[in-house]
């Protein structure tokens, strides 16, 4: 194993989820990882997220710029907002909804993952 410098343009797409879009960075595919999963992750202008869950990952989540909501819960009941320079933390199993509270500017991201492969499950919207 040697150390890396991963330049974005090295960056693979992964699994999405809804409007986000995730980049990685540092995995098996990018640079060999055989435990680490980092990437870096994009949300448009008003997007939000599907309704999701990372299975067994914790997910670390840094917001290098814009603000961000991250909604909760069975039915989404939760809010939780985060801005540039705040770290967000994800439980195993915790099913969320990422959204960009800014109609101008991308919400950018930076994701690490317990586990080495990006687990998504997508689900369907709670009815209300």
């Amino acid at each position: 194993m040697r150390l890396q410098v991963v330049k974005p343009a090295d960056r693979a797409p992964d699994t999405a989820s809804g409007a986000m879009m995730r980049q990685a960075a540092i995995s098996a595919s990018t640079t060999g990882s055989e435990v680490l999963w980092v990437g870096h992750v994009e949300l448009a202008p008003g997007m939000r997220s599907a309704h999701h869950h990372h299975g067994e990952s914790e997910s670390a989540i840094y917001i290098i710029s814009g603000r961000a909501r991250f909604l909760t819960g069975d039915r989404l009941e939760n809010t939780h907002d985060a801005e540039a320079g705040d770290f967000v933390w994800v439980p195993p199993q915790v099913r969320h909804v990422e959204m960009n509270l800014s109609e101008e500017e991308p919400v950018v991201m930076v994701v690490a993952r317990s586990t080495q492969e990006a687990i998504v499950v997508n689900l369907p919207d709670p009815e209300f």
